[in-house]
């Protein structure tokens, strides 16, 4: 059997506890979904699913991307109505990033099902906390519906300071992880990281079949620019570079399968990045980029790979432009550390030597919040 049908029927089997364990939670109950295209029930989307077992869904919140997935990363997401259901769609990435008290008032139950890749600075995390937040503050009950991590088999890099809290980082954890999104809700709630440490009445509906070893292939792109495996796997390593000139592919066939600039001195290379579904106004459109392709690399990763940062960084010809002016690189690395390391010429073992004690206190806390061997 091909690896890849294996793996997606291992995706299915880890899901299965999803499509009947909740459902009669929800009988007689006015529900809200946050969802987009990655919210499946084996081959239907979950709102179909859920109206063709007769649940009331009122509404259809959705986090950045939009409902369908096809959004740029950063665009506003606007209120608009899902052509197929007639449900109104609620933004939950623009003007406000956190459903209303008004929103949440006719609602019983809210079913958040949304694709997480296990990186800190991926917003659904964020958009998580304040459904969360939300549900806790109106008294209302939340059902999570658990789904695998594709990078939840390492933990690494700088644990966020609260200084550098934003929509790319909220709670102090490293830069990746190693939980499904159903045990980080936990860990929200049991840290107390909600507004005034109130909590959510949160279900986590678990995943069958699933431990923290576990390997498959996301059979749906979790956004618009992560759309291979190896893509997902990189994007731990390369994001970061989000906050500096380099491009990562945005606008080609490959995002974060390559990283480049105009001024890369090596030539054997290039890509031009083009405006294109998911990728509007990338970076360097129409012009001819040189730098590296991770296309062919091995995808599966033990840690973050700090080697392009650096290689980019040592590569680039004015260093001090190299680091956005908005420091937006420092959003993304929840710390300054890192880019003052990069500054000084820290070497990568020390660079990894800082993080470890950090790292060391944040495995302690997530045990407690483990639901997967």
């Amino acid at each position: 059997m091909p690896l890849k049908y294996t793996l997606l029927l291992l995706f299915v089997s880890f899901l299965s506890a999803s499509s009947f364990d909740y459902l009669l939670e929800l009988k007689n109950k006015n529900i809200a979904v946050v969802a987009n295209q990655s919210s499946r029930v084996e081959n239907k989307h979950l709102v179909d699913f859920l109206l063709e077992n007769n649940i009331s869904v009122r509404k259809i919140f959705t986090p950045e991307h939009g409902f369908r997935g096809s959004n740029d990363a950063g665009a506003y997401v606007q209120n608009s109505v899902d052509l197929k259901s007639g449900l109104p769609l609620i933004s939950l990435y623009g003007k406000n990033k956190k459903p209303s008290r008004a929103s949440l008032q006719d609602i019983d139950i809210v079913v958040f099902d949304l694709q997480d890749v296990g990186v800190r600075f991926y917003t659904y995390l964020s958009t998580l906390h304040y459904v969360m937040e939300a549900v806790a503050e109106s008294d209302k009950s939340m059902i999570l519906l658990d789904r695998p991590n594709p990078n939840i088999h390492y933990i690494d890099g700088p644990v966020l300071e609260k200084r550098f809290s934003s929509f790319v980082g909220l709670h102090p954890v490293p830069l990746v992880y190693g939980m499904t999104i159903g045990e980080y809700a936990q860990m929200i709630n049991g840290e107390g990281w909600l507004k005034n440490k109130i909590k959510a009445k949160l279900n986590v509906v678990r995943l069958k079949n699933y431990t923290h070893q576990s390997k498959y292939t996301l059979p749906i792109k979790p956004s618009p620019n992560l759309p291979t495996q190896n893509s997902i796997l990189l994007y731990p390593s390369l994001a970061l570079m989000e906050g500096t000139p380099y491009s990562l592919g945005r606008g080609t066939s490959h995002p974060f399968e390559c990283y480049g600039d105009i001024l890369y001195p090596n030539h054997n290379f290039s890509f031009t990045p083009q405006a294109s579904k998911g990728a509007k106004y990338p970076k360097y459109k129409n012009r001819k980029v040189y730098g590296k392709n991770l296309q062919n690399n091995d995808a599966f990763k033990e840690k973050l790979n700090l080697s392009y940062l650096l290689d980019a960084y040592a590569k680039y010809p004015n260093k001090k432009k190299f680091f956005l002016k908005n420091l937006f690189f420092d959003k993304l690395a929840g710390t300054d550390s890192l880019r003052l390391q990069l500054i000084k010429g820290t070497s990568e073992k020390n660079i990894r030597k800082s993080w470890e004690t950090d790292i060391d206190k944040f495995k302690k806390i997530r045990e407690k919040y483990l639901l997967y061997p």
